[in-house]
């Protein structure tokens, strides 16, 4: 199946030479760059989080294989829905599924079930696309949509993507005779191959200054790789953070794969380019190594 672009031309330019220009525009060039298991980046119109995008994307090895984790918006679809086959469009060309892959993380939960319809207009993970497609063409995704964010429904999530990297890092058996020795130095070289991606934006409609404190709080958990204590920040803050649920599956999914540390590359608010600071989104943009 094709899944075609569902908010170009809205949340990012619609034609393919304006949009390569707009990523560029976001990207940092000399940043230092580190071999990262997860990643935290919002999905708000590039206008506005595209400076927080840009600047995680810019700050990372790229890998082979994104798992994209997002919201879902619209409430369509099961409660945790995996697409498992087919290509995703944007005005950069298409994006096609890891197979293989998706097939390894369907079998790890029976709470994750394919499904393509709770992709068709969701925007979170399409958002992260521009940025994959511009800086490798050859990636290929796993798109996971979560409705059901339960905190065992996270970790479970966590768990199965976790579970699914680490099989197909330990199955991979053509290396050449330099990959084998990287490995046998750092066994976690094969699985930064694979890079796992919540998208989600921060506090929603808040004065800045309340979305940077409540946001901090959250952000402070994902720097301590405690995805329980994340889960309950917000449930006990009110923090309308819209991807918790991917964010806290991603750290999962992280801690499985061996992950020791956590870095904040930039935060923004929806202000920065509206010059509304009484009501604003908040982005975060976050690195799991």
């Amino acid at each position: 199946m094709l899944r075609r672009a569902a908010v170009a031309g809205h949340f990012y330019k619609g034609t393919s030479e304006a949009l390569k220009s707009q990523v560029a525009g976001y990207l940092l060039p000399d940043a230092e760059k580190v071999k990262a298991l997860g990643i935290l980046s919002p999905h708000a119109g590039l206008m506005y989080s595209g400076s927080v995008a840009g600047a995680v994307y810019s700050s990372i090895e790229l890998p082979k294989t994104f798992v994209l984790i997002g919201p879902n918006h619209t409430g369509l679809g099961e409660a945790v829905s995996l697409m498992a086959s087919g290509h995703w469009e944007t005005p950069l060309g298409r994006v096609a599924i890891d197979e293989p892959l998706a097939a390894s993380i369907l079998s790890k939960s029976p709470r994750i079930r394919e499904d393509t319809l709770a992709h068709l207009r969701e925007h979170s993970l399409e958002v992260q696309l521009p940025f994959i497609q511009y800086l490798c063409p050859e990636a290929s995704i796993v798109p996971i949509q979560m409705l059901d964010t339960r905190l065992e429904t996270c970790f479970e999530v966590g768990k199965a993507v976790g579970e699914a990297i680490r099989e197909r890092s330990e199955k991979s058996e053509v290396r050449s005779q330099i990959e084998t020795k990287e490995l046998i130095r750092n066994p976690q070289s094969a699985i930064c191959n694979v890079l796992i991606v919540a998208s989600s934006d921060m506090s929603h409609y808040e004065p800045a200054e309340i979305a940077r404190k409540k946001d901090q709080l959250a952000i402070d958990r994902i720097l301590d790789l405690d995805p329980e204590g994340l889960y309950g920040t917000i449930k006990n803050n009110h923090i309308t953070m819209c991807g918790y649920g991917p964010a806290v599956a991603m750290i999962v999914a992280c801690k499985a794969l061996g992950a020791t540390r956590a870095a904040l590359i930039k935060y923004s608010n929806s202000g920065e380019a509206s010059g509304d600071y009484g009501q604003v989104v908040g982005y975060a943009g976050m690195v799991i190594v």
